[in-house]
């Protein structure tokens, strides 16, 4: 009888950075898994105790603290204690090489340590389920889901309705014709009109020269004739 696998995710101890785990857990379920995420600052109890609450057939530690050497022994000891210890025991994180070797020969399941494929750690699982309940047992893998492009700018995702309504307007935007470029706008040709008083100030100025070029010669003629007068009338006195 086929059934959902059911993985349990926990972060045990102080580790507070849940980024991986969630991105597991996401990628799990996307395999058609069913996932049971404990959250943050859990201890081996905890997590434990909801193991044997939630029957799974996984148990999936995310370590990141640097304590595996002490947190995946405790979790083994107490599934083995609360009798599901024929459950699989495995996990990820910051974890050398050799302390994988060490944890793998104390019976602790395969680790996956930073930069690992999550199409890695789903068919590690699938591979494991299908060896304890058969290959008939394993259910299919569900279609990937359907990921629209996303939206420019954002890196979001949008709804397949939300989507469509992108499309449909990128489509009518690029239908529609792009209309002929008209007369200038009156409000372009301000800059032209702003430039006439500066025109008209010049024009002013020359005028002025002009004049005062015209008035000079003028002035000098009047001045002669009047030195003349006085020079005339005192030769005829003597």
């Amino acid at each position: 009888m086929q059934r959902k696998i059911r993985v349990l995710v926990g972060k045990p101890g102080l580790d507070g950075h849940d980024r991986g785990a969630k991105v597991v857990a996401a990628a799990l379920r996307d395999a058609g898994m069913e996932v049971i995420y404990t959250g943050l600052h859990q201890t081996p109890e905890q997590i434990v105790e909801a193991a044997v609450q939630e029957d799974v057939d996984v148990v999936a530690l995310s370590v990141l603290s640097g304590a595996h050497m002490t947190l995946f022994p405790e979790v083994q000891r107490l599934m083995n204690a609360h009798g599901i210890g024929d459950k699989l025991l495995t996990g990820g994180g910051i974890i050398p090489s050799d302390d994988m070797s060490k944890l793998l020969e104390r019976g602790v399941g395969r680790l996956f340590g930073p930069g690992s494929s999550t199409v890695d750690i789903v068919a590690y699982i699938r591979e494991w389920y299908a060896e304890r309940f058969g290959a008939d047992a394993l259910p299919p893998l569900p279609p990937p889901p359907a990921r629209p492009s996303p939206v420019m700018g954002s890196g979001a995702f949008p709804s397949p309705a939300i989507g469509a309504k992108l499309d449909a307007h990128h489509a009518r935007a690029a239908a529609k014709p792009k209309a002929a470029p008209g007369p200038k706008s009156k409000a372009k040709a301000k800059p032209a009109a702003k430039a006439k008083p500066a025109a008209r100030r010049a024009a002013k100025k020359a005028a002025k020269q002009r004049g005062a070029k015209k008035a000079a010669p003028a002035r000098k003629s009047a001045a002669k004739k009047t030195a003349k007068k006085p020079a005339g009338r005192g030769a005829r006195r003597r």
